[in-house]
């Protein structure tokens, strides 16, 4: 949301509040500088409409009234637009105190420190034996990629956005046009999930895989954001966890721990090799081609002519 208007609606919000009775649009008008700068009546009449309705949306209850000579008025009454109580226990609290520890290395940290900070002060209980009963959990989201922190702020705002994005075979990167939808950490990397204009669908995309500057683009999304982002649920399928055959490799010792981790069976070859089988789905291929001399796909016949162009294209470049 544009600083301005985010302004223009805190001011009428501030003004729907502060009243000790309706006022009219007229009397709002008057009141609110940007309502003061627009130049016709009809102008101003969306921009109010607009307002209103964006409040609504957000949550405010704004009442309608008529008085005796029709004029309409406009209200919020405290008394119907104040929260309940914020009631926790430890537990509750703890697990607060440990997701904001999770954003320390992202944006989001002075945000989540903040929030800490005002639910103290109103009484939610975190004192020092709950402290040091969770001071050994730890917890980090990596956040490093240039890519974070503008694609997030671009989710939050519903902003659509460019980027270079290099898939995991090719040699150069394509420039992508993308609804941003949500993003979302999954075994280490984080992912983007939205709507790629270029290709008229849903997309998945590795942030790890964006090159150079992410840029905001001025414009309302062409699609509706689903009610439900399942980010992990695609990548997962993109990645064969779905899969319900079985491939066959071998691996270098001591290395590939990731794939280690969802062999079905791991057997020694020899000093220097493992055999494993893994899911094999949809997208295995360039999982596979990321491990480069430490993995040998032996089958099916597929999977490994998949593997072995990837590695080439690579090496090409």
């Amino acid at each position: 949301m544009a600083i301005a208007k985010a302004e223009r609606l805190m001011n009428l919000a501030l003004c729907l509040l502060g009243t000790g009775r309706p006022l009219s649009k007229r009397e709002l008008r008057t009141s609110i500088e940007a309502y003061i700068e627009v130049a016709s009546e009809d102008a101003f009449n969306r921009m109010f409409e607009r307002d209103k309705d964006d409040l609504r949306e957000l949550g405010m209850i704004i009442e309608t009234v008529e008085s005796l000579d029709g004029d309409v008025g406009y209200v919020a009454r405290r008394d119907r637009n104040q929260l309940p109580p914020v009631t926790l226990d430890a537990e509750e609290a703890a697990a607060l105190g440990v997701a904001a520890r999770v954003w320390q290395q992202a944006r989001l940290a002075g945000a989540a420190s903040g929030a800490l900070q005002k639910l103290r002060a109103a009484g939610m209980p975190l004192a020092e034996e709950e402290r040091e009963t969770y001071s050994a959990l730890e917890p980090r989201v990596p956040a490093g990629e240039a890519a974070f922190e503008p694609l997030m702020i671009a989710c939050r705002d519903r902003r659509p956005v460019t980027f270079a994005y290099r898939k995991g075979n090719a040699v150069r990167a394509d420039t992508r046009q993308v609804e941003p939808w949500a993003l979302e950490c999954w075994r280490g990397h984080w992912y983007l999930a939205g709507f790629d204009r270029d290709r008229g669908a849903a997309r998945v995309f590795r942030l790890s895989r964006i090159v150079g500057r992410v840029r905001s683009r001025s414009g309302a999304f062409t699609t509706e954001v689903p009610g439900q982002v399942a980010v992990r649920e695609s990548v997962a399928r993109w990645a064969g966890e779905h899969a319900t055959g079985q491939a066959r490799i071998r691996l270098r010792a001591g290395s590939g721990y990731p794939l280690r981790a969802r062999a079905a069976r791991i057997s020694a070859v020899d000093a220097d090799w493992d055999e494993l089988e893994i899911p094999y789905g949809h997208g295995l291929d360039a999982w596979l081609a990321e491990f480069g001399p430490d993995v040998v796909v032996l089958e099916p016949a597929e999977l490994r002519a998949d593997v072995v162009d990837r590695l080439r294209a690579v090496a090409k470049g």
